[in-house]
């Protein structure tokens, strides 16, 4: 039987490891693939035409062959439309690379996910807000692309409980209501040491977000004004279904923040 072809597949690297003194192993996101891996072979050579091609959050049309657990790179061209990002953007593209990295099963595919990926990358590259989040996130759009990738994220892989009732008892949210959402427990009313909530209306407008067909604009323009009591339970979520206490890129964000 042929070991089958992938031609022009869009595809961005999340990772990249030595495998030998010329070649390279690369963990990639594709849109109909899902996550899967490549050998690079020869693309550590000054001559390859891979060398300047391999970056992380680049749009690429990748072609690979093989059916086993890594497959062979047969090309790469780089789709072009936006230059890498630098500073607080580069590291949090390479947060949202260690989210996909640990979050994401192998040969499973996402192309909402992947497509809310490609988003959130020209977010990254300064290619200004999108359209319809209104002036006063503009400042924020950044966080806030972040915090809706990380919803759509964990819908994506089942980590997302409902929004619109208590994860235990099914009971409806009352509106005006305080509710939070524990990694253990989903989504429960508000106890006294709880950090963050939102109010049963403000989760109930997410769900609805998380529910249209433009899920990432959605997602962004429900997600926009919640994002200070937002942010600590999806970070508490996250951290808990990755099994760390702190995510290395977040790490490295919290340090240069420190110096």
């Amino acid at each position: 039987m042929a070991a089958k072809r992938v031609t022009e597949e869009p595809a961005y690297v999340l990772h990249r490891y030595d495998w030998s003194e010329s070649s390279l192993i690369l963990e990639v996101f594709t849109r109909h693939h899902g996550r899967i891996a490549l050998v690079a072979k020869g693309a550590k050579r000054p001559s390859s035409s891979f060398r300047p091609v391999l970056l992380p959050l680049q749009p690429l049309h990748l072609s690979f062959g093989g059916d086993g657990e890594i497959r062979t790179l047969k090309g790469a061209e780089w789709v072009g439309g936006h230059v890498m990002p630098t500073g607080d953007a580069l590291l949090s593209g390479y947060y949202l690379n260690e989210l996909l990295l640990r979050l994401l099963a192998r040969d499973d595919p996402h192309p909402g996910l992947f497509d809310a990926y490609a988003s959130v990358v020209q977010v990254l590259a300064g290619h200004g807000s999108p359209t319809g989040i209104g002036p006063a996130l503009q400042g924020e759009v950044l966080h806030v692309a972040l915090r809706a990738f990380e919803l759509l994220l964990l819908r994506e892989i089942g980590l997302l409980p409902l929004l619109n009732a208590q994860t235990l008892t099914l009971e409806p949210l009352a509106p005006e209501g305080r509710y939070c959402l524990v990694p253990e427990g989903g989504l429960r009313a508000f106890h006294d040491d709880d950090r963050a909530s939102l109010r049963g209306a403000e989760w109930e407008s997410l769900q609805a977000a998380l529910g249209e067909g433009a899920a990432f604009l959605s997602v962004l323009r429900a997600s926009g004004p919640l994002m200070s009591e937002l942010r600590p339970q999806l970070r508490a979520l996250l951290n808990y279904h990755c099994g760390v206490t702190t995510l290395r890129t977040r790490q490295m964000m919290m340090d240069l923040q420190n110096l």
